[in-house]
C-alpha cells in the first residue's frame, strides 16, 4: 500500500508562496462549525504572471475504518485562473488541456502543476489565438 501525504490549507498555501504565489486560505467544516459542508478547504492563489488556482479539498477521505486515524485530505481539486477567469491550459502543456480542472490531485502532481504554471509566459495564449490552435 502506498503512503498517502495529508493536505492542509497551511501545507497548500505554504507550497504556493514557496513559488512566489500571493495566496489566501479558509478551512471548512472540519475546524469551523458554520462553514460550508461541502470542502475542508480551499485555497486561491495568484502569480505575478496573471495566472492562478482555486484548490478545494473535498469531505475527508477515510483509508482506514477509524476516523481518528483514518481522516485524510491527500487528494484536492484544482482549477487553473487566468486573470481572475477560469481557462485551460494552451496546447503543449500535460495539465488543463481542453478544461480548467484537475480533479483527484495528490501533493506529487500538485508540485508539478504548481511548476508547470508559475512560469508560463501568459503571450502564449495570444499567440495560440493568433494561429487558432486555442
Amino acid at each position: 500500500m502506498t503512503e498517502f501525504n495529508p493536505m492542509t490549507a497551511d501545507s497548500v498555501r505554504e507550497l504556493l508562496e514557496g513559488a512566489g504565489a500571493r495566496v489566501a486560505a479558509r478551512s471548512g467544516r472540519s475546524e469551523h462549525y458554520g462553514a460550508p459542508r461541502d470542502f475542508s478547504f480551499e485555497v486561491k492563489a495568484a502569480f505575478p504572471n496573471g495566472m492562478g488556482f482555486h484548490i478545494v479539498a473535498r469531505q475527508f477521505n477515510y483509508r482506514d475504518p477509524w476516523e481518528a486515524s483514518g481522516r485524510v485530505n491527500d487528494l484536492v481539486d484544482v482549477s487553473l485562473l487566468r486573470d481572475g477567469s477560469y481557462t485551460p491550459l494552451p496546447k503543449g502543456y500535460p495539465f488543463f488541456q481542453g478544461e480548467d480542472l484537475e480533479e483527484g490531485v495528490d501533493e506529487a502532481r500538485l508540485r508539478e502543476i504548481i511548476a508547470c504554471v508559475k512560469d508560463i509566459n501568459p503571450k502564449i495564449y495570444l499567440l495560440q489565438e493568433l494561429t487558432g490552435d486555442m
